[in-house]
């Protein structure tokens, strides 16, 4: 059911708020049937309200697709730019930026399946979060190569290396279930420590932060 907020709250505060909760309603919908085969009538229907409300928070689908693609990427450079902030080496980095990747996507995002949709977005909504996109994914190559530059990582091509690194991580939004037989946390954990050995130089040993 979604809560009621405190009339306190600055209007663009419980906004932002309401639509998260819209999200989070239409993420059930996602996960069972498809972000294709889901229409704002279901959508207005899993948030108890009209579809005539629902078109106040939202003007259609793609208006909906666009608030999950950005909710989702400024997440992920603030994550990232918390991690930067750490100082740590390159391997720690880029473990822990894997984790927050994936928990983020699976825990603090609503509806995070629907990240995965950015070519359905129409322009020029799909530029703004592109830009966003590659801002992370310069952060996570950034990572790749001065791990490369300390002599951790093997040499490799740091664009390609980070494009199988979200790939990995951004599936888990497919299959992963709250209620399934590995928890999230341990999921993170093993992804991240799986990705970073697989770059560590053969030889060296890492162990997770």
């Amino acid at each position: 059911m979604v809560q009621k907020h405190s009339q306190a709250a600055p209007q663009g505060e419980r906004l932002q708020a309401r639509r998260r909760e819209i999200l989070a309603a239409a993420s059930v919908l996602f996960r069972s049937h498809g972000f294709h085969s889901t229409g704002m009538r279901d959508i207005a229907a899993a948030s108890e309200m009209t579809v005539g409300n629902l078109y106040y928070y939202f003007e259609n689908k793609q208006d909906l697709l666009a608030f999950c693609q950005e909710d989702a990427v400024r997440r992920l450079l603030g994550i990232a730019e918390r991690t930067m902030q750490l100082r740590l080496d390159a391997a720690s980095s880029l473990w822990l930026l894997i984790v927050g990747h994936i928990r983020c996507l699976n825990e603090g995002v609503p509806g995070s399946i629907a990240h995965l949709e950015v070519e359905e977005l129409e322009a020029p909504a799909r530029r703004r979060i592109v830009r966003l996109r590659d801002q992370y994914e310069r952060v996570l190559r950034s990572i790749v190569q001065s791990g490369g530059r300390e002599g951790v990582f093997v040499e490799t091509d740091a664009a390609l290396a980070v494009h199988a690194i979200l790939g990995a991580a951004n599936a888990t939004v497919q299959w992963y279930r709250p209620r399934g037989r590995v928890s999230l946390p341990r999921i993170a954990h093993a992804f991240a420590t799986q990705l970073v050995r697989g770059l560590i130089v053969p030889g060296t040993t890492f162990e997770p932060p």
